[in-house]
């Protein structure tokens, strides 16, 4: 057991594109991370340490980029450890990608380009791309992938300072900062459920600290006919300029990422679901009345919370929600929707553990999903108190949350 640990340099990873290094990762597509050492020992008899070390840590990032790549495109690219960590996701790019297609866009400068994820999808578009970074071995990182992928004619790779690049050539400009602080977290506060409710622990990013700050990133769209940028998810709604279309995306329920853009609608908000897509539009609506929960409980997407349109959704299904500062929207009709998740509710607690350990064991349940907002209890240990082993087989979700400001536990199961 263990891993051999690897600090990729430009010159090491250069020599991964010899027709020795190419061989080497070859041999290593399907490799067994936990087998490396005894792996290594044996490489190292035939091949230059340093680049065994590299080809192994390569194959590991090829590993964990399946999940956002794919298997096939996964085999062929090249990443680095931050590059794996940061690029946007194959479905999310390719729908971006699609989005400026039909805006008419024929060529983006796409600054702080990464290893090159965003640029490759607007490539399979094909748009002819300008993809830019500081950074050495980013950029060659970014040129090979081009390169593995057949887009090289598309893709011009140019290591500079993105703020120095001159992008008037260009019928768009897509920027995606980097975030110097640390990762997203959450916010502290929110005082309405057009912050989706309260949010505990970690805290939301100051624009100003990406890098290139977002000031600069928007006087560089506000140049450019079609402009994208990238930000965190929780970005403060008063840190949007008036001049964008500010929207948030999803893909298979988790969100993935905000996008500010610009030349398209200003001041609108809209919360994109992938697969699909599926758009749903703000409306400028007030905040939904409190009511008694009802039949169904709704828990809107993240992206629909993070654009600020559950009352879209509450409007949707004929709801009311369940406390004035938690996403979630009840009604005694079922109107399925494809913004929220509906869940039949079978019975309401005030947040007791022994009582719903009692209804667990009485219902024989054997499978409990436990959800949350505007609880501080965390979910794992409450299945640990309430259900040590399986009571039965049913299934069953708690929510832990408040209703008309008091702590309440609603007990039922998704529909359908």
């Amino acid at each position: 057991m263990g891993r051999v640990s690897s600090s990729l340099s430009t010159a090491a990873f250069s020599a991964l594109l010899t027709s020795e290094g190419l061989a080497l990762l070859d041999e290593l597509r399907d490799h067994d991370p936990a087998q490396e050492l005894a792996l290594a020992t044996k490489l190292r008899r035939e091949h230059p340490a340093g680049l065994v070390s590299a080809a192994l840590a390569q194959a590991r990032l090829r590993q964990r980029a399946v999940a956002k790549f794919g298997a096939e495109d996964a085999a062929r690219m090249y990443f680095t450890p931050n590059g794996v960590e940061q690029a946007t996701r194959t479905s999310v790019a390719a729908y971006r990608a699609g989005a400026f297609e039909r805006l008419g866009v024929r060529s983006v400068a796409d600054l702080c380009c990464g290893i090159g994820g965003d640029a490759v999808a607007l490539a399979r578009a094909g748009i002819r791309v300008l993809a830019v970074d500081r950074d050495p071995l980013t950029c060659a990182v970014a040129r090979a992938n081009a390169e593995a992928l057949g887009l090289a004619e598309l893709i011009e790779v140019r290591e500079a300072d993105v703020t120095e690049v001159d992008t008037v050539a260009y019928d768009a400009v897509f920027v995606d900062p980097a975030r110097r602080g640390g990762r997203q977290g959450g916010g502290a506060r929110s005082a309405s459920v057009r912050g989706g409710g309260r949010v505990t622990g970690g805290r939301i990013f100051d624009p100003e600290a990406y890098s290139p700050p977002l000031s600069w990133a928007v006087s560089a769209a506000l140049k450019a006919p079609r402009a994208a940028l990238k930000i965190a998810p929780g970005i403060p709604h008063e840190a949007i300029p008036a001049e964008a279309d500010a929207e948030w995306i999803s893909d298979g329920g988790d969100v993935k990422e905000a996008v500010l853009w610009f030349g398209t609608a200003p001041g609108r908000m809209r919360a994109t679901l992938l697969p699909g897509p599926r758009e749903l539009v703000g409306k400028g609506l007030s905040d939904p009345e409190v009511r008694s929960v009802g039949r169904y409980l709704y828990e809107p997407d993240g992206a629909v919370i993070r654009a600020h349109l559950v009352a879209e959704v509450a409007e949707e299904v004929g709801g009311g929600l369940v406390d004035e500062t938690i996403a979630y929207v009840t009604g005694d009709e079922l109107r399925p929707t494809p913004y929220a998740t509906a869940y039949e509710i079978t019975d309401q607690l005030p947040f007791n553990v022994k009582k719903l350990k009692a209804l667990l064991r009485e219902r024989e349940v054997g499978v409990l999903t436990v959800k949350k907002r505007g609880s501080a209890v965390e979910p794992e240990e409450l299945r640990r108190k309430v259900m040590p082993k399986p009571f039965g087989k049913r299934a069953v979700t708690v929510f832990l949350t408040r209703v008309a400001g008091a702590p309440t536990m609603l007990v039922g199961g998704p529909v359908g």
